[in-house]
């Protein structure tokens, strides 16, 4: 506590003045403080054709305010509601956009049907408490945010505790539970108040206040659809569609712990160009979570003397080499609250203020940092936590406002994909079975809305499992992740080159059981480099797909790391796969998460497939062993499938003269949108986009190439495409004039 207290007054010090927005918690209806009456009033309003939503007031004394809010919905109306039951009211049945909804009291009952021999879901709530309890069906139940029990939640407790003690750190990660459930056999539930617990054993599931005592009440949206696209819409209706962030963020990030010395920080840079890895970010940690970091101690914004002794110049010599520069940081105060805007006094720092907080930022990204990787956070609140991802969106726009702005967040909530937050799964340990159970985690992070998630590549905390394998196998799973980050624990085997040099780097494990250094006779091995960057250079030539990809998240909700079930719902198999996915809508990803595996056993859902690498084109509608290298992940691509790849890269904005690649998978008629933009701006909202629109018609063999409606060229306006059918291939020139390609 005295630690906590010296660093505060430390800063308080150190700072003041500033600037930036949020939105504090509405005050309306206290739940914790029922009226008399025990009675509920029932309200049901229609938010569009797929949702509805069902608010239970415990009392129809008094005015009935609206649900507080605690950020995560984009609204707070939607409207009249289409019924309002109070008093002594009869059993009844209401329309609800395509279903009806048969509501009765005593106890408070809806039946949910899509047709009278078609029952979507059925709820049970308890007034006096807010419990509800719901049909756990025959199908998995996904969603609930990042981390806690994988995959499918049936069969499971989840008490949706925030922070890295929430669920199984050492295996499971962090954990950032969002109340959205997604049953797959076609409905899904967000439970906007109050927060709450799930137990999912048994035929009936139910939902448990977080403080049940007293009558309470209850609001929760409710989502009916067969069609995935649809579901996934609908949450991103009620809780934001994803901003897009900048380019360079899907490139390859390398973090970095306990630095020596000035030239060391330039030398990790220079190697990466010398050895020609792709990368866009450099990362580094805060002293205070390491010996020597960027800044003087947990919390602060002085630069390390001892390693940034001249920080502006060791930055315009890192922005020379095309290096992006994100610092780490750490919020002291377990409370955030007001906007970034707000104004800052200037007699005394208040680290609860956003606009006080964030205006200790603004020196540092004066000096050309780039992005921001904020730490810690578990204490905080809903709203807090909510606040701390608007405001490292918004924050930097005060000073840059005509740039993306990037940080890499441990802690959200509902509604972080508006700020474009990225998220990593936390302090995971270098197990086999930690990379097993982070791709199942991936999975219902992105169906939660968060679509920019990753992991520390080869785990945080080594142990004796930490081997080349393990780290390869890992590293070629972060290659599909959106976040593509390599950090953690003996940080030099998290550089492509570390395992061949005999050095794993400042040890930093003496407070974790059950870790170990590995040997330094396996640190000689000269073919993991080769393998790194057979990955990071794939990544690169994936990235014309890879932010088309992004491009249609924010436009739809559909996330980059897909689920099978998005693409094949009335599949079983695939609707309860756990550890393989697409990449897009076309790529599907199966990593190797076993040790010493010389094959793999991949489900390829129905229709054609084709291997990535091979090219063979495999039947799907069942699952099929592949045989794997080291140096091999399995990939297969959709037929029909039209995926572009640029030319090589060694960082996101590099101009290489060379065309693009269009590969074209036949077998049926498909559409993609290649999307670009600057890479930067916000330009992209009036209208400063490219987006080329190519079909592909299966039986003329032909593809068709043209400019989206909305879009224009952008330069260079000629551009040079060799589209390749097999081993055929077709060179042409687009300049933006519609022109069609046949084999």
């Amino acid at each position: 506590m005295s630690d906590a207290w010296d660093r505060r007054q430390v800063l308080k010090r150190l700072i003041a003045s500033a600037g930036a927005l949020m939105v504090p918690l509405r005050r309306g209806f206290d739940p914790s403080h029922p009226a008399p009456n025990p009675n509920p009033v029932v309200h049901i309003r229609s938010v569009s054709p797929h949702t509805f939503r069902l608010t239970v007031f415990p009392s129809n004394d008094g005015q009935l305010n609206p649900p507080p809010t605690n950020g995560s919905l984009v609204e707070q109306g939607w409207g009249p509601p289409l019924a309002v039951l109070q008093g002594d009211w009869q059993p009844q049945t209401v329309q609800a956009g395509g279903v009806h909804l048969h509501v009765s009291p005593n106890p408070l009952t809806i039946v949910i049907e899509q047709s009278q021999d078609q029952t979507i879901q059925h709820l049970t709530i308890d007034p006096s408490t807010g419990a509800v309890q719901f049909d756990t069906g025959d199908s998995p139940v996904l969603g609930l945010g990042e981390g806690g029990p994988q995959f499918d939640r049936r069969g499971s407790v989840d008490r949706m505790i925030s922070g890295q003690g929430g669920y199984q750190l050492r295996t499971h990660g962090g954990r950032v539970p969002i109340p959205w459930l997604i049953g797959t056999a076609g409905w899904a539930m967000f439970f906007h108040q109050p927060p709450g617990s799930f137990d999912f054993r048994g035929p009936r599931s139910r939902f448990q206040p977080e403080k049940p005592e007293g009558a309470r009440l209850l609001d929760v949206l409710f989502v009916t659809s067969s069609d995935p696209a649809i579901i996934m819409a609908e949450y991103a209706r009620l809780t934001g569609y994803p901003e897009l962030p900048p380019r360079w963020t899907f490139g390859y990030q390398q973090s970095h712990r306990t630095l020596a010395s000035r030239e060391e920080v330039l030398q990790e840079a220079d190697s990466f160009r010398q050895k020609n890895l792709p990368c866009d970010a450099l990362i580094y940690l805060g002293t205070g979570f390491c010996p020597s970091g960027w800044n003087t101690h947990n919390g602060s914004f002085a630069w390390n003397s001892h390693v940034f002794p001249d920080p502006k110049a060791i930055l315009d010599a890192l922005h020379k080499k095309n290096f992006h520069v994100v610092l780490h940081t750490v919020i002291l105060s377990d409370e955030l609250r007001g906007t970034v805007r707000d104004p800052c006094e200037l007699g005394e720092f208040d680290e609860q203020e956003a606009s006080c907080y964030w205006d200790a930022h603004r020196k540092d990204f004066a000096m050309g940092v780039d992005g921001w990787w904020p730490d810690e956070g578990d204490p905080l609140d809903i709203v807090s936590r909510l606040l701390r991802n608007r405001m490292y969106w918004e924050g930097p726009q005060l000073d840059r406002p005509k740039e993306r702005p990037y940080a890499l967040h441990r802690n959200g909530y509902a509604g972080m994909q508006r700020y474009a937050s990225f998220l990593w799964s936390g302090d995971v340990y270098s197990t086999w079975e930690t990379l097993r159970t982070q791709v199942a985690v991936g999975l219902n992070t992105a169906l939660s809305g968060i679509p920019y998630w990753g992991t520390d590549i080869g785990g945080f905390v080594p142990t004796p499992e930490f081997t080349a394998e393990l780290y390869l196998r890992w590293f070629q799973f972060g290659a599909f992740c959106p976040l593509f980050r390599a950090h953690g624990r003996t940080w030099k085997l998290r550089l492509p080159w570390g395992w061949n040099t005999g050095d794993p780097g400042p040890a930093e494990i003496a407070n974790y059981s059950g870790a170990a250094i590995p040997d330094r006779s396996q640190l000689h091995n000269p073919a993991v480099e080769s393998i790194c960057r057979k990955y990071l250079e794939l990544r690169y030539r994936l990235l014309p797909y890879l932010y088309s990809t992004v491009r249609e998240c924010t436009t739809t909700g559909m996330p980059v790391m897909r689920a099978l079930w998005l693409h094949y719902p009335d599949d079983p198999m695939a609707a309860a796969c756990p550890d393989q996915y697409l990449w897009g809508p076309d790529l599907l990803v199966a990593p190797v998460v076993e040790k010493g595996a010389t094959a793999r056993q991949v489900y390829l859902p129905g229709g054609a497939w084709y291997d990535f690498w091979t090219g063979e084109r495999v039947a799907g509608g069942r699952q099929i062993t592949r045989a794997v290298e080291l140096e091999t992940i399995p990939l297969y691509v959709r037929a029909g499938s039209i995926l572009p790849l640029g030319p090589v890269k060694q960082h996101a904005a590099e101009r290489v003269d060379e065309p693009l690649s269009v590969l074209v998978y036949p077998g049926t008629d498909r559409k993609f949108l290649l999307y670009e933009d600057d890479g930067t701006s916000f330009d992209y909202r009036q209208g400063e986009w490219l987006g080329i629109e190519m079909e592909w018609e299966d039986r003329r063999r032909s593809l068709a190439l043209s400019v989206a409606a909305g879009s224009g060229m952008l330069p260079p306006t000629s551009r040079a495409v060799d589209v390749k059918l097999g081993g055929e291939s077709r060179k042409i020139v687009f300049n933006g004039t519609p022109v069609r390609v046949t084999f």
